[in-house]
């Protein structure tokens, strides 16, 4: 799945993997989110965080007739409220998406895989 824009000069595609990469770097600038997680648990449970060049594994994006659909697989820091941080990544992600991208973002589903303790 890709996104094609048409301008004057030519058109532009971009790509799943590019756009679950921006996805992963907007999420973990969120605050209350330790980083990206697999959208796979490990076989015991435990969540991995993922480093900045996988991201787009923690990430799945779908279009519908609506919009893009966005699901994000995070980790989250002890001791924050987690509605509060899952709310305000998904206002977030919808509102730089849709300004970048050019594209409705019909939703922005997070999963949270773990909480973390910061040292």
């Amino acid at each position: 799945m890709t996104v094609e824009k048409k301008t004057g000069y030519g058109s532009i595609t971009v790509s799943e993997d590019a756009i679950a990469a921006l996805t992963g770097e907007i999420v973990s600038e969120c605050y209350g989110v330790v980083g990206m997680a697999s959208r796979k648990l490990l076989k015991d449970g435990l969540a991995v965080i993922l480093r900045k060049e996988n991201y787009a594994k923690g990430i799945v994006v779908s279009r519908t007739d609506a919009g893009l659909v966005i699901d994000a697989y995070i980790i989250v820091s002890f001791g924050v409220k987690i509605s509060e941080v899952v709310s305000e990544t998904q206002k977030k992600v919808k509102y730089i998406l849709e300004k970048t991208m050019g594209e409705a973002v019909s939703a922005v589903n997070i999963y949270v895989q773990g909480v973390e303790v910061m040292e």
